[in-house]
């Protein structure tokens, strides 16, 4: 389990998976920091979570479904800056990839949903933090 540093935030993040390389993102929704950009579905740490705890609740809150097959990828930190509706703050992203899971996909928070290629994403703006990891995935 992963030491939880509460200094920073700590968000659990899904990339959620079909076999043929699609990966889900979400639009940030209206009246959250940074509305409209696209993201990875998740969400924050919460106190007494763990990254996999957290990433299960927030999939089940936000997308309607439960992982089943939930593989650790990698840890990132990331200072977003300061704009005119959030302040600056350091986040400690923790990716895992969801290739199986239960449930339909339902956006419960009023976001869009897309399903997307690593090399061919037409969705736009993503959120600073993702570009890296969706270059990274075209890689793979």
């Amino acid at each position: 389990m992963t030491k939880i540093d509460h200094k920073v935030t700590h968000v659990a993040v899904a990339i959620v998976q079909k076999k043929n390389g699609e990966f889900l993102l979400a639009s940030r929704p209206v009246g959250k920091p940074w509305a409209g950009w696209w993201e990875f579905p998740g969400g924050k740490v919460e106190v007494g979570e763990s990254p996999a705890q957290a990433l299960s609740r927030e999939l089940q809150e936000e997308i309607g479904i439960t992982p089943t097959d939930v593989e650790p990828w990698l840890e990132k930190q990331f200072d977003y800056p300061e704009t005119h509706d959030s302040p600056a703050k350091i986040v400690y992203l923790h990716f895992f990839f969801v290739k199986q899971w239960q449930g339909d996909l339902v956006p419960k928070e009023g976001q869009a949903l897309s399903w997307q290629l690593p090399n061919h994403v037409k969705v736009k703006p993503l959120l600073p933090a993702n570009v890296s990891i969706v270059e990274a995935l075209s890689r793979q």
